[in-house]
């Protein structure tokens, strides 16, 4: 029996992806698919709808969230109503938005991942790992031009559980800047964080650790959209085993 997946945000860059993926999957089946800004379009032999409503109407067990963080806050609530299951994409919540979500999920399942790229899952803990071993690092994150937030979700990520794995970090000893920002931003436990918008780019990120007489570096490059496909159609699969709100694809990849 096949798992009835929806998509919202399906005229994005990253929901079309989505469909094409979910549409090619033996285990899914693309039953509806959703975003207010392509209603109308055809899609996979479906027809964009502009309200969430054409979720239900089409039994969806699933739907996977592509969007921003503001429609998100709607949706998401919207879904657990429903006792629809949530793999969410969507980067850009705060530790209230996750608060919120995990009253709200009760009778149904989410799953919010950062990035669904499973080298970028890797890349993350390993500098988690990594981190308890050296006094300084700073990460910087490489997107396409495309990209409207600084820093990524999943630099932010990545800082945070270096952040968690070790107290102890050198401080920094920059005491004037040339020019403004050239330091980056200051992110969890004052690791830097630096952001690259560049054409011809996608996803990449480094992470840079340091400490007496040596570095560690752990680059994570996504070439292409598809790059997240394996991680998302995987969540798809698993979202129902994992109760209540889970962060991370760490738990359905068991690390």
């Amino acid at each position: 029996m096949t798992i009835r997946v929806g998509v919202t945000g399906a005229a994005g860059r990253m929901g079309s992806t989505v469909c094409e993926a979910v549409a090619g999957d033996p285990e899914l089946e693309l039953v509806a698919a959703v975003d207010p800004f392509g209603a109308g379009r055809i899609t996979h032999g479906l027809e964009l709808a502009a309200s969430l409503d054409a979720f239900t109407a089409a039994g969806a067990e699933v739907v996977v969230d592509f969007t921003v963080a503001t429609a998100a806050r709607t949706t998401l609530p919207w879904l657990a109503d429903h006792g629809i299951h949530a793999v969410v994409g969507t980067t850009g919540f705060t530790s209230a938005d996750h608060e919120t979500f995990r009253a709200a999920f009760r009778s149904s399942n989410c799953l919010i991942v950062a990035n669904f790229a499973i080298s970028a899952v890797l890349m993350m803990r390993f500098a988690e790992l990594a981190a308890p071993f050296f006094d300084t690092a700073e990460i910087i994150e490489l997107h396409h031009d495309g990209k409207i937030d600084a820093p990524s979700g999943t630099a932010v990520v990545t800082a945070e559980r270096m952040a968690a794995a070790s107290a102890t970090w050198a401080g920094d000893p920059t005491t004037h800047e040339v020019v403004t920002g050239a330091r980056g931003g200051e992110g969890p436990a004052g690791i830097r964080l630096h952001s690259v918008r560049m054409r011809g780019m996608v996803a990449h990120q480094e992470v840079i650790l340091g400490a007496a007489g040596q570095t560690l570096t752990i680059r994570q490059d996504s070439y292409d959209r598809s790059s997240y496909m394996p991680g998302v159609l995987l969540g798809c699969k698993r979202v129902i085993d994992h109760p209540g709100v889970t962060l991370g694809l760490e738990p359905v990849l068991g690390l």
